[in-house]
């Protein structure tokens, strides 16, 4: 029980982490410039997106099967290498994808239908881009840090660094 409010903790965390990250970026890169409505519509729409892959996706145990069967040691630098990579590669896209679309919508709804936008394909291209790279900094430094705390939450003790004190 205690692992799964892990798990939940850390999803929460992560995709509202995650989702406001690349809804800011989205919004401070986009050619009409920060728009707050636009950032909150995105935000949520991301933050709901991101929930919903964690709670359907079994990130934790995708991530461990790749990192055995690379025989890599679970907490080594390479193994976080590889499960930040695997989250990046599942989340980022469709976040990406959705907020394209959203921000396409947006945009044509302001301007009446008028809106000279880029096609779609190289919105998302470009965006996508630099969303991997940015999703992949952003899991890679954060999973630690809420992993730490979402486990002091549900009360496993950590120690000093070595597994939890109620697994061998």
């Amino acid at each position: 029980m205690n692992m799964k409010k892990v798990g939940i903790t850390m999803n929460i965390l992560m995709g509202v982490s995650l989702s406001f990250c690349l809804s800011l970026l989205g919004n401070l890169t986009s050619a009409d410039g920060f728009k707050p409505i636009a950032f909150i519509a995105s935000f949520i729409v991301s933050t709901i997106i991101s929930l919903l892959i964690g709670f359907l996706i079994p990130m934790r145990k995708i991530e461990s099967g790749a990192v055995k069967a690379m025989n890599l040691n679970e907490r080594s630098l390479p193994a976080s290498i590889i499960s930040s990579l695997i989250s990046d590669i599942i989340y980022t896209p469709v976040i990406t994808l959705a907020m394209i679309a959203l921000a396409r919508k947006m945009a044509m709804k302001m301007s009446n239908g008028h809106a000279q936008l880029p096609p779609f394909g190289a919105m998302f291209g470009k965006s996508l881009i630099i969303s991997f790279i940015v999703a992949f900094f952003i899991i890679f430094i954060l999973t630690p840090v809420y992993l730490k705390f979402s486990m002091k939450r549900a009360g496993i003790d950590i120690g000093a660094g070595g597994p939890p004190a109620d697994r061998k």
